[in-house]
């Protein structure tokens, strides 16, 4: 993707609100209201907050599969209107379709916009190298440990060069070391690819480690209750970044946030 034109955000949440319809009731839900937030290009921004909270809802509308009930998305200074090419979205489960191989999972999306398969082979085989998956493009996602899928569902969401990745708690279901280990994979993918990413996570320790810039939200009707910019270096390497004293204070932090928001009467 060509480059925005100064300070244009890679994507932006202006005074964003959404409801649903309260199953079986005539009143409607509100999920999450006066949310403001914008994300510079090449910034790793995570989301923090209690189960509930429309964490979820925001990258559903940032990704353009919902639409605010009020307020705008803008992703590359554009309206989010539906789905778009700047955007690729990646969820807990790869997701990868068992009867392809997993190159023809990463080259899935390519195949879709019409790229030819010779490209899409050259794309494949350098995701492949970047993902730690050499020599397993041939093979089915039944064949691979739960840790090379994600790496695989990784390099399907990078294959389409979107300028904007949505991330859902996507390593949620590993264990401890492999969750660490793709953290480091993913931390030097999104630096070399210079690509933005907006970040789903229950971990705290995961998104003082990943990220640029904390956002905090409240209970449900989520808002954006705090930013926290986490001022430390080797955004690029997680690993360095744990063994940081400064770890300990931020996550300290979140956590007295959390159970303030907690606490707090919804109405």
């Amino acid at each position: 993707m060509s480059e925005l034109a100064s300070g244009v955000p890679a994507i932006e949440f202006i005074g964003v609100e959404k409801r649903f319809p309260a199953r079986g009731q005539s009143r409607e839900v509100l999920a999450a209201r006066d949310v403001n937030f914008a994300i510079a290009p090449g910034e790793v921004v995570s989301i923090i907050g209690p189960s509930g909270c429309g964490k979820s809802t925001l990258l559903n509308m940032g990704s353009g599969l919902a639409r605010p009930s009020a307020g705008v998305v803008k992703v590359a200074g554009q309206t989010v209107e539906g789905p778009n090419t700047h955007v690729s979205f990646m969820l807990q489960k790869d997701l990868l379709m068992p009867w392809r191989t997993i190159s023809e999972n990463i080259e899935f999306g390519l195949e879709l916009r019409g790229v030819v398969a010779a490209e899409r082979a050259k794309v494949s085989a350098q995701l492949l190298v970047q993902c730690h998956l050499a020599g397993f493009g041939k093979n089915y996602p039944h064949q691979l440990s739960g840790g090379m899928r994600q790496r695989a569902a990784l390099a399907r969401t990078l294959a389409v060069d979107p300028l904007v990745l949505l991330m859902d708690e996507p390593f949620s279901a590993l264990d401890a070391q492999t969750k660490m280990i793709l953290q480091q994979d993913l931390a030097q993918t999104v630096a070399l690819h210079k690509k933005t990413v907006l970040f789903i996570t229950h971990d705290l320790a995961e998104a003082v480690a990943l990220s640029d810039r904390i956002l905090v939200m409240s209970e449900r009707p989520g808002t954006i209750v705090e930013q926290i910019t986490v001022d430390m270096p080797d955004r690029d390497n997680p690993m360095a970044r744990r063994k940081r004293p400064e770890v300990g204070p931020y996550v300290a932090h979140l956590m007295e946030l959390l159970k303030l928001d907690a606490s707090t009467e919804v109405h």
